[in-house]
C-alpha cells in the first residue's frame, strides 16, 4: 500500500483503512446439536427435544407451544416501536431493499438518533418440526423482524431476529458509520458522502479512531443488541438455558484514498481498469488471499474453487472485482465531490473462511500447543480476518502501484539496453523486446511478487519439458543462474538475504510493465493515441 500512496502523494489529501461492512450471526448452540437419522432421512434436533423434556412439553403439543412463544417474542420486540409510534411495516416482496426503505422512513420523519422502524417479512430459515416420535431440523419460511436504528455508538445499523425457534439473530454494522459517531464525539469535523469521507479535518486522528474499533468487546456489544431484539429470551429458556454463540458471517476491510483533483482520479481509473483486467490472472487472485501456488506457477490440481475477475460500470464510475470462493477484492472510484474524490483502492470481503488459517490452539484446549489451524467463524477470529484482509489490500495496491508513470518508455529502458559492469565482470545488454521478453514476463509474474522466485521456478517457466538427464538439468540451472545474474546487474531483481530467492525491484517492475504493455500494443492503438494527442 505504501508504494501506491508514495507514488501519488502529491495528489492525495488523506487515507483511511479500516472495517467497513460487518455481519454477525448468532444461534443457540444447545438447541441445534443432534444427529442424522437414516430412517427419517433428517437431522434429529436432540437439543430441541431436551428443551421439550425440561419444560414438560409433549412433542404433540410442540406446534401449539411454538406459536404461543413466537407471539410473545413479536410483541416484546415491537413494543419499543409501538410505544414511540414508529413505523412497523410488513415487506411482502424480497425484491424490496429494506435498508433503503428504512433510510427513507428516517428521512421522512427527521430521525437522527435512536430507533427508526421495524420491518417484518417471511424468509427461509432453519427451524424445527415434530415428525413421528422425533423433533427434526428443517428449513421453511419463517417470520423475521428487522429493527433499524441510529445507534449512539455504531451509527446506522440493523438487527434481525427469526421469531420462531431457534430465534436466530443477525446484526449488520458498518465501520464507516461507526467512525462518523466516533468523530462526532471527538469533535472532529468531516464531510460524509454515503459510505465514505471525501474530507476529514484530521485523517490521522480518524485512522486512530478506526483502529480503536478493533479493541471492541464484541460479545458485550452484540449481546446488548440480542437483548433488545428478544427481551423475553431468559424467560423462554428458564428451564433449559441456551446462550447465543456469535459468528462473523461477513466482513469487509476497505482502504479509501482521497484525491484532491477529480480529473487526476478519473485519469488514474482509465489506466487502472484496463491494466487490472488484462494483466492480473486468476493466480494473482489466489496470491492476494495468501493461497498456495505450485512451484511451476500453476494453480494446484486439487483446487476446485471458482476464481473470477470482472468489470462493472455504475453511476459513479467503474469497479474491478476479483472473487475467490465467495471472497473478493474490489477497487473502484467511490465518490466525486467538491470536497474531495474517493478511490476505494482496495476492499477485501471475507464471506468464506475455508482455506484461511490462524495460529492458535485447538478449540477446547486453551493450554495446548499452538499451530496453524483453520480460521474460525466465531468472533474470536475477527482479528485474524482483519490481518488477512489488510495484507490482501496491501498486495492488491502494490500490484497496481507500478502501472502509471509519466516517464517515456525509451528513457525507462535506456540503461538496461547497455552493457553493465557488475562484480568485476561485464554483463551484456538486455534485449527487452526480443529474446529477453519472455524472461521479463516470467520474473514479473504476480506469483513471485510476495514470496520471490528461485532458479527452479524460472526453469519451469522457460523450459516447457522436464530435463531428461542430470547433465541437462545442471546445464539448465547454470543457464538460468546466468540470466539471474544479468537481471541483478541491470537492477531488475535483487536477492533476498540468507535465501536462494529473488524479488523484482520497484524500478524493475516498472520496466517490465512498460515493456510488456508496449509489446502488446497494436499499431492501430498507437495511431489512435497519436491522433488523440494531436
Amino acid at each position: 500500500m505504501q508504494q501506491f500512496i508514495e507514488k501519488y502523494r502529491d495528489q492525495i489529501t488523506g487515507v483511511l483503512s479500516g472495517l467497513d461492512r460487518l455481519v454477525f450471526r448468532a444461534a443457540p448452540r444447545r438447541l441445534n446439536f443432534g444427529y442424522f437419522d437414516k430412517n427419517l432421512k433428517a437431522f434429529v434436533a436432540r437439543g430441541m427435544e431436551e428443551y421439550c423434556w425440561q419444560n414438560k412439553l409433549l412433542f404433540k403439543d410442540y406446534q401449539k407451544h411454538v406459536k404461543a412463544v413466537s407471539e410473545r417474542v413479536k410483541n416484546a420486540s415491537l413494543q419499543p416501536f409501538r410505544k414511540r409510534d414508529l413505523p412497523v411495516e410488513y415487506v411482502s416482496s424480497p425484491a424490496v431493499d429494506k435498508d433503503d426503505l428504512a433510510r427513507n422512513l428516517a428521512k421522512e420523519r427527521n430521525i437522527e438518533s435512536g430507533l427508526v422502524c421495524a420491518l417484518s417479512a417471511l424468509e427461509p430459515s432453519p427451524t424445527f418440526e415434530h415428525r413421528g416420535t422425533r423433533i427434526i431440523r428443517r428449513t421453511r419460511p419463517c417470520h423475521v423482524l428487522y429493527q433499524y436504528q441510529i445507534h449512539p455508538k455504531v451509527g446506522w445499523m440493523y438487527a434481525r431476529i427469526q421469531t420462531w425457534f431457534p430465534f436466530n439473530i443477525q446484526i449488520g454494522l458498518n465501520g464507516h458509520e461507526w467512525l462518523a459517531r466516533q468523530m462526532d464525539q471527538a469533535g472532529l469535523q468531516y464531510v460524509q458522502a454515503g459510505n465514505c469521507f471525501p474530507w476529514i479535518e484530521d485523517f490521522g486522528k480518524a485512522q486512530q479512531l478506526l483502529e480503536e474499533q478493533l479493541a471492541t468487546h464484541w460479545p458485550e456489544l452484540l449481546n446488548s443488541f440480542a437483548n433488545q431484539l428478544n427481551p423475553v429470551h431468559a424467560e423462554i429458556f428458564t428451564c433449559y438455558p441456551a446462550a447465543y454463540y456469535w459468528s462473523c458471517f461477513q466482513s469487509e476491510w476497505a482502504t479509501d484514498i482521497v484525491f484532491r483533483d477529480a480529473e487526476a482520479l478519473q485519469r488514474l481509473m482509465s489506466i487502472l481498469v484496463p491494466h487490472a483486467l488484462s494483466s492480473f490472472s486468476c493466480k494473482d487472485v489466489l496470491r492476494y488471499f495468501n493461497r498456495r501456488i505450485n512451484q511451476s506457477g500453476e494453480i494446484p490440481a486439487n483446487f476446485n474453487g471458482t476464481v473470477q475477475i470482472n468489470l462493472k460500470h455504475y453511476r459513479e464510475g467503474q469497479r474491478v472485482k476479483y472473487a475467490l470462493e465467495g471472497n473478493s477484492i474490489k477497487n473502484y472510484d467511490k465518490a466525486y465531490t467538491v470536497w474531495g474524490n474517493v478511490l476505494r483502492a482496495a476492499e477485501t470481503t471475507i464471506n468464506n473462511v475455508k482455506g484461511l488459517q490462524e495460529y492458535r490452539t485447538k478449540e477446547g484446549d486453551p493450554d495446548g500447543p499452538q499451530d496453524w489451524r483453520g480460521l474460525r467463524k466465531g468472533i474470536a477470529g475477527i482479528y485474524r480476518r482483519v490481518e488477512i484482509s489488510r495484507q490482501a489490500n496491501n498486495r492488491a495496491m502494490d500490484a497496481l502501484a507500478s502501472i502509471d508513470s509519466s516517464i517515456r518508455v525509451e528513457e525507462l529502458t535506456e540503461a538496461i539496453q547497455r552493457r553493465q559492469k557488475w562484480q568485476g565482470g561485464v554483463v551484456r545488454a538486455l534485449r527487452p523486446w526480443a529474446e529477453d521478453k519472455e524472461l521479463l514476463r516470467a520474473v514479473g509474474r504476480g506469483d513471485f511478487q510476495i514470496q520471490g522466485l528461485r532458479n527452479r521456478d524460472l526453469q519451469a517457466l522457460l523450459y516447457h519439458a522436464p530435463a531428461l538427464t542430470v547433465i541437462e538439468q545442471r546445464r539448465r540451472s547454470a543457464a538460468v543462474s546466468r540470466k539471474l545474474r544479468m537481471l541483478r546487474a541491470h537492477g531488475i531483481i535483487k536477492k533476498i538475504s540468507c535465501t536462494h530467492r529473488y524479488v523484482v525491484t520497484k524500478a524493475g517492475l516498472e520496466i517490465i510493465v512498460a515493456v510488456l504493455t508496449t509489446a502488446g500494443t497494436s499499431v492501430n492503438q498507437l495511431n489512435r493515441l497519436e491522433n488523440k494527442a494531436a
